[in-house]
């Protein structure tokens, strides 16, 4: 069928449109295809971004900087001793670009001009196997050219020589660099030259950080423009050995594996093979027919495109019973940047005065930084708080410091979103959310150690003395963190094996009292005088062996009725009939002579001594009063150093060491029964004496208390041994050895010209900078 001209013209217009579309999608194999939004085109339209220009790069009027010394240290760590763990380069960008987007989206909530600039949240990566570059951009807060030089040339010094201690030491700590502020010098591992473009709201130029991971970065304002509206966009120059990151294929495994709960999309460039049409090549002189029932002819071609990987929907967002365990373990490690499965979780949905959803986890291990935060009264920013699923803050104490070892997320909906963080802090659906979480976190305590037994174990190794402390710290949840604590006792010595419920369902008749006994470790204190008489008895007695033990039984002075009674200081009550009381009084009778002699001899140390009714095979044991320090919480308290922080805790740890102690004889002993005839018949010699005293520091070691004079107690063990081989106390050990020489006269002078010079070097790091 002939065509008029009108028709002619039409499919004309439609084969030349067809031909540029041919030659554009041509061209597309080398570059990818511009992804439209609204007609305006974004820092996400292209994968690649516009290189800088060797002239640019010429013309840059940088300003050079050095790096912090501890940043220097950090990345000669990281590019010479890491590498197994190489991969983890692209979680910490990603983090540190959520955080970026977090911001944003927060200062957004108050003043909506801030996402004026681009609306578009969200974060990309693209590889360039031409050049060998990883690029990944966000369009987040974005950093002014002073942010640049601080974050980028320096580390906050909170964590940072901890970590740089433990990388130092053990290079496997690189997995949790994440926790310590230091994450974006992870990119050294695999890439030899970094650039960082960044434009913030606050800074009217783009400007550009590049290093190559030496000792030094410079600054410079941006010659491309202001190529990213807002955000930030890190190219990384990749070393020959890590080109494997250059492939789609790995980078969406890694996104998936590290970043997928994510809440921002993270789109890597990808290329698929697709159908598309074809239309073929005329001559200006052919006229074309039209066939409406002809098939269009297509090819398969390599496109390019956007592929959003982290699709997942927030997990708090999903019914618990629709997630797995395996999904609950990639996000612990997705929100926290932890490597181990987390011990438990608690998900669930709050209702009442507020509507929440929240997911509580137990991470498989505390962080030394934990224990550094409580001292320094920082906060552990354990929980992640959102609104409406809308990042608020992770600076909200929603849980208090005893628990601040829990990690997780907390979604309000009834809570307003343009309020300030401090004015947020004070709100009142924050107790209300504080108390639901407490509640379900000792709910999730407790359901573990009835499902997994083993697993609760583990859990109290690392967390039970912070359990210890919040029963301390909160009367409120006292006794339900008491029950939840297990100790090792004379009935099962194993770790965590008995509650203070099953101890009281072994008690005796009519025992009124929970008895306990502090040490080191369960070796030492079945070694202890003190325990003799109430194993002896068939009394059960806990060991306490962590620090804080003494202390918590303080402030919990009991359970269920009974009270806890340390059977190193005080007296004891074993609730003994009319008939044991009187054989107790006789004995007293029959050895207050030597009871009078003893503290008259050792009056230095001792109150009184009296007749005991714990031991059954020591001769002697040394007891400390009923509010005096035992010897165990002594040794503890020297250790920890506590005497010397405060002056007034000084004087009065000083006061309490030197209190006289209660010493208890054994009236069923032979050597007390052969020194009650000594002195009985005035036969006491100076050699008994200074027996005596021997024995007295020998029992003080037994029953843990530390001796003030250990070179008075050597002389005495010495002289014993001396009289015992028949040597004479003044006969002295014969000295053979060479003297030292004194310095030559040579040595003397390059003494003297070594001083002159009056240079120091304190380290070999100080040698090789001044070398350098």
């Amino acid at each position: 069928m002939k065509l008029n001209r009108i028709n002619f013209l039409l499919v004309a217009t439609l084969v030349l449109l067809g031909y540029f579309t041919v030659q554009a999608e041509q061209d597309q194999l080398q570059k990818p295809i511009l992804a439209k939004q609204d007609d305006v085109e974004t820092p996400f339209s292209d994968g690649l971004p516009k290189e800088l220009s060797p002239e640019q790069l010429d013309n840059l009027e940088t300003e050079k900087y050095t790096f912090q010394t501890e940043v220097s240290r950090l990345m000669h760590l990281i590019i010479n001793s890491l590498y197994k763990s190489r991969e983890i380069f692209l979680r910490e960008i990603i983090s540190n670009a959520s955080d970026a987007l977090d911001k944003i989206r927060f200062l957004s909530l108050t003043d909506p001009e801030a996402l004026k600039s681009n609306s578009d949240l969200r974060i990309t990566i693209a590889a360039d196997p031409e050049s060998k570059t990883l690029v990944i951009t966000d369009s987040g807060i974005g950093m002014t050219r002073k942010q640049l030089k601080d974050n980028l040339g320096t580390i906050a010094k909170s964590g940072t020589s901890e970590f740089l201690a433990k990388m130092e030491q053990n290079t496997d700590a690189i997995t949790q660099i994440g926790q310590f502020g230091v994450g974006f010098y992870s990119v050294f591992l695999v890439a030899d030259k970094v650039t960082v473009a960044s434009k913030s709201n606050d800074d009217e130029d783009q400007h550009i950080w590049q290093s190559t991971a030496v000792d030094d970065f410079t600054i410079a304002k941006d010659p491309r423009g202001n190529t990213l509206l807002r955000g930030t966009q890190i190219t990384l120059h990749l070393k020959p050995d890590a080109y494997r990151f250059l492939q789609e294929k790995n980078l969406k495994e890694l996104v998936y594996k590290y970043s997928q709960f994510i809440t921002f999309p993270i789109m890597v460039w990808s290329s698929e093979e697709r159908e598309v049409p074809v239309i073929q090549d005329i001559d200006d002189d052919e006229l074309i027919e039209e066939s409406i029932d002809e098939e269009p002819k297509t090819e398969k071609r390599i496109v390019h495109d956007w592929h959003h990987v982290n699709v997942q929907k927030p997990i708090w967002m999903r019914d618990s019973k629709d997630i797995t365990e395996k999904e609950h373990q990639e996000f612990f490690k997705s929100l926290t940047r932890d490597t181990a499965d987390p011990l438990a979780w608690s998900h669930f949905k709050g209702e009442g005065e507020i509507e929440f959803r929240s997911v509580l986890y137990i991470p498989s291990a505390i962080t030394d930084l934990f224990y550094n935060n409580i001292k320094t009264e920082q906060s552990n920013k354990p929980i992640k708080l959102f609104v409406k699923r809308v990042f608020i803050s992770d600076e909200v104490e929603l849980l208090p410091k005893w628990l601040s070892f829990l990690k997780g997320i907390v979604d309000a909906d009834d809570m307003p979103l343009n309020v300030s963080r401090e004015t947020l802090q004070k709100h009142r659906s924050l107790r209300i959310i504080t108390r639901h979480l407490i509640k379900k976190a000792l709910d999730m305590f407790t359901n573990l150690s009835k499902s997994d037994p083993a697993a609760y174990k583990k859990f109290l190794a690392q967390y039970g003395t912070i359990l210890k402390y919040g029963a301390i710290e909160e009367q409120s949840y006292r006794k339900k963190l008491t029950s939840l604590l297990r100790f090792s006792s004379s009935f099962d010595t194993e770790p965590f094996s008995s509650s203070l419920d099953d101890y009281i369902e072994r008690a005796k008749a009519e025992q009124r009292s929970i008895f306990f006994m502090t040490g080191s470790n369960i070796a030492e204190i079945e070694q202890s005088p003190f325990i003799e008489a109430l194993l002896a008895r068939g009394y059960e007695i806990i060991y306490f062996t962590d620090p804080i033990d003494e202390t918590f039984v303080e402030n919990i002075p009991g359970y269920n009725g009974k009270m806890f009674v340390n059977i190193a200081k005080g007296d004891v009550d074993f609730a003994e009939d009319d008939k044991d009381m009187m054989r107790d009084n006789e004995l007293e009778n029959k050895f207050r002579p030597l009871t009078e002699w003893l503290v008259s001899t050792l009056n230095q140390h001792i109150d009184k001594a009296v007749v005991s009714r714990r031991l059954t095979t020591s001769p002697l044991a040394i007891i400390a009063p009923r509010n005096g320090l035992s010897g165990h919480a002594q040794r503890v308290l020297d250790a920890q150093g506590v005497n010397h922080k405060n002056p007034n805790m000084e004087q009065i740890m000083e006061s309490m060491r030197s209190q006289k102690k209660i010493l208890e004889i054994n009236p069923n002993h032979p050597v007390m029964e052969t020194l009650l005839d000594y002195v009985e018949q005035d036969n006491i010699t100076k050699d008994m004496t200074n027996l005596i005293q021997l024995l007295y520091e020998t029992t003080s070691i037994k029953s843990g208390f530390p001796l003030k004079d250990i070179t008075q107690f050597a002389g005495r063990v010495e002289g014993l041994i001396r009289k015992a081989v028949g040597i004479s106390i003044l006969e002295e050990a014969k000295v053979r050895v060479k003297r030292a020489e004194e310095k030559t006269e040579e040595e003397r002078l390059a003494d003297e010209e070594m001083k002159k010079t009056n240079i120091i070097y304190e380290t070999e790091d100080d040698i090789e900078h001044d070398e350098l």
